[in-house]
């Protein structure tokens, strides 16, 4: 049994909060530590940790505070120097190096994004459930067996990209990024369909673009390619 609560996700800013019942964690802490305390009725004491992806603002903005409140935070050493952060809450993990936090088993993954080694993160709880955590990233080359919920990025979609860029209303040089750092709707659907689905609970869809997306169209085309119950963060 996993429980997520999204916090924020979009690129004002990102945080969601999950929990198996034992164990809550942050994930990514892009809002202010005042906006995380007050959507979690202010009980932050019992949080283990803070898994954080890449050092952009929107991911990583209440940082401070947070480790300032106690919270060990969880980054690649990459992040970590790009950040240019030194405190002892500051914990920096490998990619494909598991840890332990609490009843969760976490491993890093790298990602690609035009950043600093960002990473991803498979969750898995003493329940037998996985967590995908995945965003900001144009492409995850792993598969993952056994997955119960995603977490993930579906940032926009090509079509919509380019009919924008046609209007004018989205510049040429826009294009070129997204494509080499953010999923859109069609790698997303590959990404699927190259994993073992038969287990999932929940797909969470994240960090849509505010006008290179469509919230109904991509919620209707995953849930018609993978028959799961899908959320828009």
């Amino acid at each position: 049994m996993i429980d997520i609560k999204t916090l924020a996700s979009s690129s004002k800013g990102n945080c969601y909060h999950i929990t198996d019942g034992s164990t809550p964690l942050l994930l990514e802490c892009g809002i202010g530590f005042k906006e995380i305390r007050k959507a979690l009725k202010f009980n932050t004491s019992s949080l283990a940790g803070c898994m954080v992806t890449h050092e952009h603002g929107d991911h990583t903005k209440g940082l401070k505070d947070v480790v300032k409140a106690g919270i060990n935070v969880y980054m690649s050493p990459g992040t970590k120097e790009a950040l240019n952060i030194d405190h002892h809450r500051i914990k920096p993990v490998e990619p494909k190096k598991q840890f332990q936090i609490g009843t969760w088993t976490i491993l890093p993954f790298d990602v690609e994004h035009d950043v600093n080694e960002p990473v991803g993160y498979l969750l898995a709880n003493q329940s037998g459930d996985k967590l995908l955590f995945a965003t900001d990233t144009y492409y995850i080359r792993y598969k993952f067996k056994g997955l119960t919920h995603l977490l993930v990025e579906v940032n926009y979609s090509r079509d919509i990209l380019d009919q924008n860029i046609l209007e004018g209303t989205v510049p040429q040089m826009m294009r070129k990024r997204l494509i080499r750092s953010h999923f859109s709707l069609e790698n997303f659907k590959e990404f699927l369909k190259a994993n073992d689905l038969s287990k999932v609970e929940e797909i969470h869809l994240l960090h849509l673009s505010d006008s290179n997306s469509d919230e109904e169209r991509f919620k209707r085309e995953i849930q018609e390619l993978t028959g799961k119950v899908v959320y828009i963060a």
